[in-house]
């Protein structure tokens, strides 16, 4: 009996485990069938394997190889990883230990965003940008994350700055340290894992994002993965749904590797900021 259960667990946890994997898996044995197999079967591998798709992706997408789409999402996913652990690290120290009017009202005000719905500041955000110049650019998807504006992950940084010790504020203003300094050189070494935390979650909801770049970017020189997929289904009358599931497995690996290189870290700050209950 106390073999039988755990055997049974581990059974279970391995049932959850294929059905979780079951579209990953989908997914990259469609990707090497060929153009009347991916609509003419279920079966999941593919009868007559084919390296096509792939060859077909590197050869290009609307005039552009798939290194260009790959450098778009690249770019717009590091500038808006910069911009959140940069803006919401300095939000969330000054709501978490600086004391000035209005803190609490600004806070409260900050958080109550979280239940804001996207699509109610979309149009205002378009009309800002649009009379800045800025549409079909990538400004519109970077320049809002140096402001600030994830609430999620100011209450990330705030969370983890009030565990920390004040004794290390007043030691550094002993020291001469004004906030600024303080922030830099005593909070900031002790945010690594919150701010690897805001790293990872915004770089993967970045590089998955297709509403907003779908809204701010229409030239396909600006199109990033999200929106280079796509192109797979408009651009001839016949969808090509090998290249686009292709694409789609490549446009998992970046995501599959920096999860891997960081995960350590992420479950560290999930440790650290309050976010267990």
């Amino acid at each position: 009996m106390n073999r039988t259960k755990p055997l049974l667990w581990h059974v279970l946890m391995v049932l959850i485990l294929v059905v979780l994997l079951y579209p990953v898996i989908w997914l990259v044995s469609t990707s090497f069938k060929p153009a009347e197999e991916v609509v003419s079967t279920l079966a999941l591998l593919p009868s007559h394997p084919t390296g096509g798709n792939y060859a077909e992706v590197f050869n290009g997408v609307a005039g552009y190889g798939v290194w260009h789409y790959f450098g778009n999402s690249l770019l717009v996913s590091g500038g808006a990883v910069l911009g959140n652990v940069v803006s919401c690290a300095l939000a969330g120290y000054a709501f978490g230990r600086l004391h000035f009017r209005g803190r609490g009202p600004l806070f409260a005000f900050m958080i109550s965003t979280i239940m804001l719905p996207q699509h109610v500041v979309l149009i205002p955000q378009y009309v800002i940008f649009q009379q800045l110049g800025m549409v079909n650019t990538f400004w519109p998807l970077v320049l809002p994350k140096f402001l600030a504006t994830d609430a999620f992950f100011v209450f990330l940084m705030v969370q983890f700055v009030r565990t920390l010790p004040r004794e290390l504020d007043e030691a550094a203003t002993i020291d001469g340290c004004g906030p600024l300094r303080t922030f830099r050189y005593v909070i900031a070494p002790l945010l690594r894992p919150a701010m690897i935390t805001t790293a990872i979650f915004t770089f993967i909801w970045t590089w998955n994002d297709f509403f907003t770049q779908l809204i701010y970017l229409n030239d396909p020189s600006t199109f990033t993965l999200p929106l280079a997929l796509q192109t797979f289904v408009d651009q001839t009358t016949q969808s090509a749904f090998g290249p686009m599931f292709a694409m789609s497995v490549l446009a998992l690996v970046p995501i599959g590797l920096f999860f891997l290189a960081f995960q350590r870290f992420l479950v560290d700050g999930a440790a650290t900021t309050g976010l267990r209950g």
